[in-house]
């Protein structure tokens, strides 16, 4: 039978978030219905709402989320009822042409939910953020964005590899192939850009910059393994770059801001033959011009990374064990536990910067 659960819900472009009951159907072939205990509450649910996404309205918020497997539908292998899983949007068909070519994590295919839920009061289509909306008691979402992990982790914390954790981490590791010895620079110290200096200090870089213009952002940087810190409101960040790295640049940059400004900053912070790494997102309009003559005597590679160039399969339940062994500090991330009332509150103090992320506990 379908349940009537509380969800919240951005009804209109700029409105205010509502806590609305949502009808969540039995999941049919392939879905699943997942017990919410803790979602995040991430700058792409504010995008949502602002109508910076698309205009789907409604739209179900949230998506950082970890839960339990309430039931399954027809065909279901991966998860059964009962299994404590970290949610994703990548999970990947086994059939396009990038799973075809053994590069899953490009999946082109990846699946969501067929079945819709609905408002009670009015019976509209919910549009769930990222093919998830986890600000709920309960969702319904396709059985392979389910990843089994181990069920004596913190919710809250390991919740967070569902989006910005694992995007900042897997762009210095998977995407930026950050390895030992290495030295990184990481522009942009919010969630993402802190998960990035974590995955850079686990995966071994002797030498990890942290820039940024808050000097609070750049002290808690220091905390998930920054070795320098540069303050771009105040020194030329390419200089200092150099300066802390022989004179030569960065192996590695990461930018986790997503401005022209700040991607022309990375591009030359590198050594000769090194690495760019844009994580933070851009907004449509925004446009960087490079000479040349510079991309091609610089080499090296300018990549882009998609949720961490991450296969939530693979990477899960490994960044899930490095945090119960103590050795990836996912507990730092989660600045404040709060209720599903509490959403609009969050989003507020996201241009505080004394937020890291607040997370939803159900």
């Amino acid at each position: 039978m379908p349940q009537t659960v509380k969800g919240v819900v951005a009804r209109t472009k700029g409105a205010e978030v509502e806590l609305l009951d949502v009808v969540v159907p039995d999941p049919g072939p392939g879905e699943a219905v997942v017990d919410i205990r803790s979602c995040g509450v991430c700058h792409t649910d504010l995008h949502y709402r602002e109508g910076g996404i698309n205009d789907e309205f409604p739209f179900l918020l949230g998506h950082e989320a970890a839960g339990v497997v309430e039931a399954v539908g027809e065909g279901v292998t991966e998860v059964a009822p009962g299994d404590f899983v970290v949610l994703n949007w990548r999970a990947v068909c086994g059939q396009c042409r990038a799973c075809a070519k053994g590069k899953p994590w490009y999946c082109f295919a990846t699946h969501n939910a067929e079945q819709k839920m609905t408002l009670a009061d009015t019976g509209e289509e919910l549009s769930p953020a990222l093919g998830i909306g986890a600000f709920i008691e309960k969702t319904l979402v396709a059985a392979g964005q389910c990843t089994k992990v181990d069920p004596e982790a913190d919710a809250a914390a390991v919740g967070l590899l569902g989006c910005g954790v694992m995007a900042g981490f897997g762009a210095a590791v998977n995407t930026g192939g950050v390895t030992r010895g290495d030295s990184v620079a990481v522009i942009g110290c919010g969630g993402v850009g802190d998960a990035a200096i974590a995955g850079a200090h686990v995966a071994g870089a002797t030498t990890i910059v942290a820039v940024d213009r808050d000097p609070r952002k750049l002290e808690t940087a220091k905390g998930f393994g920054a070795t320098h810190t540069v303050d771009a409101s105040s020194e030329d960040v390419v200089e200092r770059v150099r300066e802390l790295t022989g004179g030569f640049g960065a192996d590695v940059v990461v930018e986790a801001v997503g401005l022209p400004q700040t991607y022309e900053q990375a591009f030359y912070a590198r050594d000769l033959a090194g690495t760019l790494v844009l994580v933070g997102v851009p907004t449509p309009e925004k446009e960087v011009t490079l000479p040349m003559i510079e991309m091609f005597g610089r080499g090296g590679a300018l990549k882009s990374s998609w949720y961490g160039d991450c296969l939530p399969s693979r990477d899960f339940p490994m960044l899930v064990d490095l945090y119960q062994q103590g050795r990836f500090d996912l507990d730092a991330f989660v600045t404040e536990r709060i209720g599903l009332g509490d959403v609009e509150a969050a989003f507020a103090k996201m241009h505080g910067g004394d937020v890291l992320r607040s997370v939803v506990v159900l």
